[in-house]
């Protein structure tokens, strides 16, 4: 009997979902699981497996000893490498692929970029629809690596939190949809830690800067004390995947923070 091998654009689907739910969702009752296999023309429990083997293939499950299958395909390891290395196209293409997999892309947007418009505005149109994928790809991933709360207050709200990058956006296009380039934080926090008001420490840290220090104590700022300095010194709540890369902490603190 003939094996029914995973293409590469199911697996790109498949590690797509690896990366926007928590490890705890992976089971055959996810109905977004049990949509995506049926569409697949696959068993939840084909696609349950498979997201377990690539948790066998990240490096902090490997600490935790994470298993799957004994036998990780070579397409499972080529696929988990390519995202490694490119995170801005594979993620771009594997949320394009679940989009139009689940009928979110559909003929009228595809035939939309027929129509005869000048080629400026198509290639406008074009970058602004990829921004938006990939813009929907990086919320979802990070707000589920930290289990849908800010890693600094807990705030457990989805419409009060926000994926932030931590290096700047406009600068690092190549770091845009790479997870460790992400942290979860409520809104109040991740403004404040774009304008470099916070960072955090080597020891992920919380650290205040100059201009909240100075306000709360000027002012007797009830806020302040609540949202920031009562944070003070908290360590960053760490996901059980895709950490906050060090060195991309180390560049906001010298170079973005106001200390």
């Amino acid at each position: 009997m003939t094996k029914n091998l995973w293409t590469r654009d199911e697996l790109l689907i498949a590690l797509n979902l690896y990366y926007k739910f928590p490890y705890g969702q992976f089971h055959t009752n996810n109905p977004v699981i049990i949509e995506v296999a049926q569409k697949l023309q696959r068993t939840p429990s084909a696609l349950v497996m498979k997201l377990c083997n690539f948790g066998s293939l990240d490096p902090r499950h490997q600490l935790r000893g994470v298993q799957g299958l004994k036998a990780i395909s070579k397409a499972d390891r080529q696929i988990w490498q390519e995202f490694e290395d490119n995170w801005t196209e594979l993620a771009l293409e594997s949320e394009e692929k679940l989009q139009v997999l689940l009928g979110v892309i559909n003929e009228q947007q595809e035939d939309f970029t027929r129509l005869d418009f000048s080629e400026k505005i198509k290639t406008e149109t074009e970058a602004i629809r990829k921004v938006r994928i990939g813009q929907n790809f990086f919320r979802k991933t990070i707000l589920a690596l930290y289990n849908y709360r800010c890693c600094i207050t807990g705030n457990p709200i989805p419409l009060l939190l926000t994926a932030s990058h931590i290096l700047p956006w406009s600068q690092f296009p190549e770091q845009r949809l790479n997870p460790h380039n992400g942290l979860c934080l409520a809104r109040t926090h991740d403004t404040a830690f774009d304008r470099g008001l916070i960072s955090f420490d080597e020891d992920l840290r919380l650290i205040i800067g100059h201009e909240i220090e100075k306000k709360a104590q000027d002012q007797g700022s009830e806020t302040l004390e609540l949202n920031f300095i009562n944070y003070r010194g908290k360590t960053l709540n760490v996901p059980d995947r895709f950490s906050p890369d060090l060195d991309f902490l180390n560049y906001h603190r010298y170079h973005i923070f106001q200390g």
